[in-house]
């Protein structure tokens, strides 16, 4: 494979464009970057949880704990966008045989990106949802019902793209199995 700079015109810019890959490298390094202030963020919450858990109540334990569920799951939102991403768009990630590689990493495409993406945002979405149930009635959120059924709204519109996604990845993509 001839990976020199071709000589024509048409050549040079089409490796120009294909080259032009590496510009969202720094992009990933950024959200390396944004993960790192997930992991401080998931600290604090924790520490706070331990040393002032007397003065939590139930409901307020359960907040905190859905955050640091929360966080976590943002943090494997990154993870599927940084190495995704990366190994879609930029350049192959040589992890081939290695113990730890993730198992969606050797079949990873831009249509399995948006669905695992997807799941990943109505997760969150839930999250989100659930601790606005909770915290909704009580004074100190002034959560209105307008804002409750909106968010309830926004989170129901994330499940059915989701879906969506799923179904036009599967029936661009047919299985085997699925007899097509």
């Amino acid at each position: 494979m001839d990976v020199t700079r071709p000589r024509t015109p048409a050549g040079m810019i089409g490796w120009s464009i294909f080259a032009s890959r590496w510009i969202q490298a720094p992009l990933y390094l950024g959200l390396i970057v944004a993960q790192a202030v997930y992991v401080v963020k998931f600290w604090k919450e924790l520490v706070h949880l331990i040393t002032d858990f007397s003065s939590f109540d139930e409901n307020a334990v359960m907040l905190t704990v859905l955050g640091l569920v929360d966080v976590v799951m943002i943090a494997n939102l990154l993870i599927m966008v940084i190495i995704g991403g990366y190994e879609t768009f930029v350049s192959r990630i040589k992890v081939e045989n290695h113990p730890d590689q993730p198992e969606w990493l050797s079949h990873v495409n831009a249509n399995v990106l948006k669905v695992k993406l997807a799941m990943a945002i109505v997760g969150i979405s839930s999250i989100h949802l659930l601790k606005t149930f909770i915290e909704y009635g009580t004074e100190e959120t002034g959560l209105t019902s307008t804002e409750v059924m909106w968010q309830t709204i926004i989170h129901f519109t994330f499940v059915l793209s989701a879906i969506g996604l799923a179904y036009i990845d599967r029936y661009l993509s047919p299985t085997k199995d699925d007899g097509l």
